[in-house]
């Protein structure tokens, strides 16, 4: 599982990291990271999608909230009895131990 986390965590770092140093024109000297090219990534799919090249981000914003409910209920399944464990202890009153006989008193 932790692989698929990885490989879920890993395309979505890139991206978005992407995405918001290119939208910033943050560019460090680098031509990918420039808003020309971010302007350029989005209106080539834009004309090969046929649609204004602004709605993409949402678009792709929504997949990947989409695609992490999916990654974390894939999760949530796997780990459910841990789940339901640990829920089960937290509802649980927390009681102090017993403190033993008293001595008795002199």
């Amino acid at each position: 599982m932790r692989y698929i986390l990885l490989f879920w965590a890993v395309p979505m770092g890139l991206f978005w990291g992407w995405f918001y140093l290119s939208y910033n024109d943050i560019n460090f000297g680098l031509t990918f990271l420039s808003r020309p090219v971010h302007d350029f990534a989005f209106g080539f799919y834009g004309n090969l999608l046929g649609i204004d090249p602004q709605t993409i981000p949402p678009l792709v914003a929504r997949a990947c909230v989409v695609d992490t409910v999916v990654i974390f209920a894939i999760y949530a399944f796997r780990r459910r009895r841990d789940i339901i464990a640990w829920w089960n202890a937290s509802r649980q009153p927390t009681v102090a131990p017993e403190a033993g006989p008293v001595p008795p008193a002199e």
